[in-house]
């Protein structure tokens, strides 16, 4: 938990509560359906909520944005970034219901308002625009881009937001996935913003729209 506070500040009492209770819960729930790894779960601050926060490094969301997390599995980047931006919408969608299940009891026990959850591939979505879409390590940046394009809004120009568009957390050489991707994104290394190890060979990519 201090690990947050190493890099972020300016909590509120209610944000600091939330962030504190992530660990018992997702323990909690992890022993009943497995969203965490077992080895990863003793490393939730670091490897799930630190990461996730990474996206607040880079990019700050206005009041009333919304957001769509795709493929949020145990709810990564969403919850996290949810705590952090209280003021903003979060659709969190997963195509595996007993996943949605965890994050909903733990949005329901942390008093989070601003979530919301769907049982849903991403491309079946109809009728829904979106400012951004977030995800973490679900699928190739190809695949992401052709499914979360048609759900994110046209660009305002004359708004101070930064540029709408897809941001997903990945590892590793992400040279020849960008390359299959024919997008043009913009690239930020993590381990330039926080010092621990895990992070080496860890990005941002914004594709924007």
């Amino acid at each position: 938990m201090q690990l947050i506070f190493n890099y972020f500040s300016g909590f509120t009492p209610q944000q600091i509560s939330q962030l504190s209770a992530l660990e018992p819960l997702y323990k909690e729930w992890n022993s009943r359906i497995n969203v965490i790894s077992r080895q990863d779960i003793d490393h939730l601050y670091e490897k799930h909520v630190l990461h996730s926060l990474s996206i607040a490094a880079v990019f700050e969301f206005l009041p009333g944005t919304q957001i769509i997390d795709i493929g949020t599995g145990g709810g990564f980047p969403g919850i996290p970034l949810a705590i952090y931006y209280p003021e903003v919408q979060f659709h969190l969608v997963d195509s595996i219901g007993k996943k949605l299940k965890v994050v909903n009891a733990i949005a329901e026990e942390t008093g989070l308002k601003n979530i919301t959850t769907q049982h849903i591939r991403a491309e079946e979505i109809k009728g829904r625009k979106f400012d951004f879409a977030v995800s973490r390590a679900v699928a190739p940046l190809k695949d992401l881009w052709k499914w979360s394009k048609p759900l994110l809004k046209a660009v305002n120009k004359k708004t101070e937001a930064p540029t709408s568009g897809l941001i997903c957390l990945k590892g590793g050489d992400l040279s020849k996935e960008i390359s299959e991707s024919r997008t043009r994104p913009r690239v930020y290394e993590i381990h330039h913003m926080f010092k621990e190890p895990f992070f080496t060979d860890k990005y941002i990519i914004h594709v924007p729209v």
